[in-house]
């Protein structure tokens, strides 16, 4: 459960080291139709072709792409080099939001509300054909920081905003496990992800972020905006990414 006091003091600036990016290396996702989350492991004999997949998803303009990758797969003795309990955390509870306690990889889950079997191609474009968000974050650069403007809306109940940084590629040799032998290409690879605050839907949200530290080793950081149920993850209402 995300608690709205603790939050609101961070509605204003969020004190980041601030790192100036190369002129002309940026790129902004905006308005997308879909967040793709991938739930994923390098121990998986079954998730590449659901990894293939998420790299065309991200090259999609309408799609912001994320990985997480778990760690309940490195007990078949390879330790996931990007696995972290708090992703295996957030499959759970997503499958808890739905009533279920059956987490497996590869998943992938579309807006927050619908999880599909992520290397079934089939089935992950049968759920963006019909994939929307109602709410457009718009990212705007100002020299060394990043305003984000989300516009209320009261047909939807107040939300959540996330920052989530994420790497765009990496290469990783795999010498145990199920995927032993293989070198491996990821993308999108979810290295962080923290609270910033709440949006409310008479008042929106309007955040000024220095550009952080952290995408002197990051590529990416996408700010998603999602309502919670009972401290469970719901829908996804918005969300835009910001990429060197």
């Amino acid at each position: 459960m995300i608690s709205r006091s603790f939050l609101a003091p961070v509605l204003g600036i969020v004190a980041f080291a601030v790192l100036a990016l190369p002129a002309g290396a940026e790129k902004v996702r905006d308005r997308p139709k879909a967040v793709v989350e991938l739930f994923t492991s390098q121990g998986c004999a079954q998730c590449p072709p659901a990894d293939a997949l998420l790299t065309s998803l991200a090259e999609e303009g309408d799609v912001i792409a994320l990985a997480y990758h778990v760690d309940y797969w490195d007990y078949v003795g390879w330790e996931d080099t990007f696995g972290k309990a708090d992703y295996s955390d957030r499959q759970r509870a997503y499958a808890k939001s739905w009533g279920s306690s059956r987490i497996y990889t590869p998943q992938m889950v579309v807006n927050g509300d619908k999880g599909v079997v992520g290397s079934r191609r089939s089935e992950v474009h049968g759920a963006l054909d019909t994939a929307s968000l109602p709410l457009d974050v718009a990212i705007t650069k100002q020299g060394d920081m990043l305003k984000i403007a989300v516009p209320p809306d009261a047909n939807y109940s107040d939300a959540v905003v996330w920052l989530v940084t994420y790497l765009d590629r990496a290469d990783v040799a795999i010498d145990k496990g199920e995927n032993a032998g293989k070198t491996m290409v990821y993308t999108q690879v979810v290295t962080g992800r923290q609270a910033l605050g709440m949006w409310e839907n008479d008042t929106g949200a309007d955040l000024k972020l220095p550009l952080p530290e952290m995408l002197a080793e990051n590529t990416g950081m996408a700010v998603i905006v999602q309502q919670e149920n009972n401290g469970l993850p719901g829908p996804i209402l918005g969300a835009a990414a910001f990429e060197r």
